[in-house]
């Protein structure tokens, strides 16, 4: 056979809508990236300054625009890797850039679904969907999603995890 060999990374399940993340997810991580980015630039200037004099406080600065650069293209690109898919007897939820990740959470096995947003979400109008499982400490995340959308996706894995149950 002269088959060619598929990479396992790329083997999403075949004929499955992906449903996106909200593009405002993406200027909410780079925010907080850039917040995360910006204190650590201020904690480095403390030591810059000292060693370097008044010089210190501009390396930092220059440092700051290097790594908030780098920082906002791969969260920008990782926003794009999001994605989450319903099918008849599991939830799907796929992710990464480097590293990618496909989570199967079969409905007869969701104990909770919580939604959150903090406060930059809410700025932005999203929520996250948390499903949290029997498995111990194992929790799958949708983020990004439109309030409606994510209090729908909610009432439906609340309503397939209950079907699931009632036929055990």
């Amino acid at each position: 056979m002269n088959a060619r060999a598929v990479p396992v990374w790329d083997l999403w399940p075949d004929r499955i809508e992906w449903q996106p993340m909200s593009p405002k997810l993406r200027t909410v991580w780079v925010l907080r990236s850039l917040l995360n980015v910006l204190i650590l630039a201020v904690i480095a200037a403390v030591p810059l300054t000292i060693w370097l004099g008044w010089e210190g406080p501009l390396w930092a600065l220059g440092g700051y625009v290097v790594l908030a650069g780098l920082r906002s293209l791969a969260v920008a690109r990782t926003v794009k890797t999001w994605g989450y898919a319903e099918r008849d007897q599991d939830l799907l939820v796929r992710h990464g850039l480097l590293t990618r990740r496909l989570s199967i959470v079969p409905y007869g096995r969701i104990q909770l679904i919580d939604l959150s947003a903090g406060p930059v979400e809410r700025m932005f109008g999203l929520t996250t969907v948390q499903v949290r499982t029997a498995a111990l400490a194992s929790t799958t995340e949708v983020p990004g999603l439109d309030p409606l959308v994510a209090a729908a996706l909610r009432d439906r894995l609340a309503a397939h995890a209950a079907e699931v149950r009632e036929g055990l």
